[in-house]
């Protein structure tokens, strides 16, 4: 029916209805029984033409993407606004809630770009598009399978790694200076970053608390850190 298993298997595909419907029939919930009395033919069918009709408009809706956020970061050139050497990178954070409100806070920040890994909402994407507002359109953003090879690709474009993670060995983000270029890690909103990629760090660093619980919010430490770096760099 003009669909491709791999492509909605691909990371363009994470999140979409396309991946939702062909994974639903090829891997059905245990216990699920369906009444139809169609035959196992006739509803492969159905659900190809389904997945292809999904690719289709998923691809139609990245076109659409790609040519509002070109749009919106050649106005950013015309008023000779140049982002920050700050880098996002989300570690499989899952929430879409999450994600849009860290795109808003980056692109308030005009960060030079966000990085998602995994099993993070990325654009496009229809409910991040309603979290994030137009910010998704003036943030730079790249999408890798795994977190460890973004953090390894940047560090070969000379990007400074630093993860923001509670441990033993983790210092004050107040108390530490970020050279530019820099990349802040923010973990899944459960486990945190993953230890490989935490091996990885420059650096790792944590919000001080006071209270019983010892983190933040994903979205709410975000911004804290992000500021910081801003003034120490001089643009607060």
């Amino acid at each position: 029916q003009g669909g491709d298993a791999s492509e909605v298997l691909s990371s363009a595909f994470v999140g979409t209805a396309a991946r939702r419907a062909y994974l639903s029939f090829v891997n059905p919930r245990p216990g699920k029984v369906s009444n139809s009395k169609e035959t196992a033919l006739q509803a492969a069918t159905r659900v190809a033409v389904q997945v292809s009709f999904l690719q289709r408009e998923h691809r139609a809706m990245m076109a659409d993407y790609l040519r509002n956020a070109d749009a919106a970061r050649a106005h950013y050139d015309e008023l000779g606004l140049e982002p920050f050497p700050l880098i996002l990178i989300l570690d499989n954070v899952r929430s879409v809630y999450n994600v849009g409100s860290i795109f808003r806070s980056s692109e308030t920040a005009r960060l030079q770009e966000i990085v998602t890994c995994g099993i993070t909402p990325h654009p496009p994407h229809e409910k991040l598009a309603k979290t994030a507002l137009s910010s998704l359109d003036y943030v730079a953003t790249r999408h890798f399978d795994s977190t460890l090879e973004a953090v390894q690709t940047l560090k070969a474009e000379g990007v400074h790694i630093f993860g923001m993670e509670t441990t033993s060995k983790s210092k004050s983000y107040a108390r530490i200076e970020y050279p530019q270029p820099s990349a802040l890690i923010l973990g899944n909103e459960l486990t945190g970053i993953c230890t490989q990629v935490m091996d990885q760090c420059d650096e790792l660093i944590e919000i001080p608390t006071f209270g019983l619980k010892n983190s933040l919010n994903v979205a709410s430490a975000c911004p804290i850190v992000v500021f910081e770096v801003l003034r120490q760099w001089g643009h607060i």
